[in-house]
C-alpha cells in the first residue's frame, strides 16, 4: 500500500494503531466487519516509502477488494506482490547471527513488528521483519523470488536445519498463536480467539466493527459465548480438526489444531470451548482421550523445545 493517506485510511479500518507506526516499525491487527466478525489478520509493516500488508492467501484477494472499495479521495494505492515475493522464516537463538550477513543488515535491535528494507548478498531486493509467532526469536524474509533459492542455499550452507511442518505446528501451539482460516474465521470476535492484546488497540480513534467490541467488553465484562483455549491431551493420538471436546456427556467445543509437542511429550491443541470451561485445569475430553486446558504459551519451567533451539 502507497499513498500519503495510507495511514490514516487504514486506521479507520483496523483495530491496531496503525497511524502511529513509524518507519521501520510494525504491529499485528485484525481486520472486521460492522457486525465485528474477522475478515483477516493482518501484519501492517511500514516500510517508510510503503506499507506492506500480509495476510494469509486464502483472504488476498477478498481483503484487496475490500481496501479497493472503500477508497474515494485518498491517495491511496493498492499492489500485490504475492507471486513477485518469496517468503521464508528464519527462528532460533541464533537467528540473527545466521541471517545478518545473508541480508546485510543489523538485526539484533529490531523489536517485534520491526522491519529493515535491504538486499541480500546476492543482490535481491528483500524486506525482513521481525517475528515471535513460533515462540522464539525470528524473522521473516520476504525476498524476490529469483533470490529464494540463494537465501536457502546460503542456509543450508550454514548447517541450519529445515522445520517440518509438523514442528512448526507444535511450535505455533505451544506459543498461544492461533492461524487464521483454522482457528480464526469469518464467525470470530476477536475476544473468542483471545487476540485482543495483541491486536486490538483500546485507546485508538474509531474502526470498523469497534462497536461490537467496546459493546461485549463494557456490557459483557469480556465474556463470550465461546473461547479458544489450550488443550494437553493424554496419550500420544493426535486428535484431528473438528474433534469433539466433551464434558461429561455435555458437548461443550471442538478442536481447531493439533500438534504433538516435543515440550510436553504429549499432543496439545486448540479448541473453542463454552465460557464455562476455560479455566486452566479444567479436565476435559477429546474424543477418547482425557485432556485439561492449558494456559498458552507453555510456561518456561516446561520440558526443553528442541525443535526451536536452532535457527530452521
Amino acid at each position: 500500500m502507497t499513498g500519503a493517506d495510507r495511514a490514516s485510511y487504514l486506521q479507520g479500518l483496523l483495530t491496531n494503531d496503525v497511524a502511529s507506526l513509524q518507519a521501520g516499525h510494525g504491529c499485528y491487527a485484525a481486520y472486521l466487519t460492522a457486525q465485528g466478525r474477522m475478515i483477516a489478520d493482518v501484519y501492517v509493516y511500514e516500510i517508510g516509502d510503503l506499507m506492506l500488508l500480509a495476510v494469509a492467501r486464502d483472504v488476498k484477494d477478498a481483503v484487496l477488494a475490500k481496501l479497493d472499495q472503500f477508497i474515494f479521495s485518498e491517495d491511496v494505492q493498492l499492489g500485490d506482490v504475492t507471486d513477485t515475493f518469496a517468503e521464508v522464516a528464519i527462528v532460533g537463538p541464533h537467528a540473527a547471527d545466521v541471517l545478518a550477513p545473508l541480508v546485510r543488515a543489523p538485526l539484533v535491535g529490531l523489536r517485534d513488528g520491526g522491519n529493515v528494507r535491504t538486499t541480500t548478498a546476492g543482490g535481491a531486493a528483500a524486506i525482513v521483519t521481525r517475528i515471535s509467532d513460533l515462540g522464539a526469536t525470528g524473522y521473516d524474509v520476504y525476498v524476490e523470488r529469483a533470490g529464494v533459492d540463494e537465501v536457502i542455499a546460503s542456509l543450508t550452507g550454514q548447517g541450519v536445519p529445515r522445520l517440518d511442518a509438523a514442528g512448526a505446528e507444535a511450535l505455533r501451539i505451544e506459543s498461544g498463536i492461533p492461524l487464521f482460516g483454522r482457528d480464526m474465521d469469518a464467525d470470530t470476535i476477536p475476544l473468542e480467539a483471545g487476540i485482543e492484546s495483541r491486536a486490538i488497540s483500546f485507546t485508538k480513534g474509531c474502526y470498523v466493527g469497534q462497536e461490537i467490541v467496546i459493546r461485549v467488553l463494557h456490557r459483557g465484562h469480556g465474556r463470550v459465548a465461546r473461547k479458544l483455549v489450550g488443550l494437553r491431551i493424554s496419550g500420544d493420538q493426535v486428535p484431528v480438526s473438528g474433534a469433539s471436546i466433551r464434558s461429561g456427556e455435555r458437548d461443550i467445543g471442538h478442536v481447531t489444531s493439533a500438534a504433538f509437542s516435543p515440550a510436553l511429550g504429549s499432543p496439545i491443541a486448540f479448541g473453542y470451548v463454552h465460557r464455562d470451561f476455560v479455566e486452566p485445569g479444567t479436565a476435559v475430553d477429546v474424543g477418547s482421550a482425557s485432556a485439561e486446558v492449558v494456559t498458552l504459551p507453555i510456561a518456561s519451567e516446561s520440558a526443553p523445545r528442541p525443535r526451536a533451539e536452532t535457527p530452521a
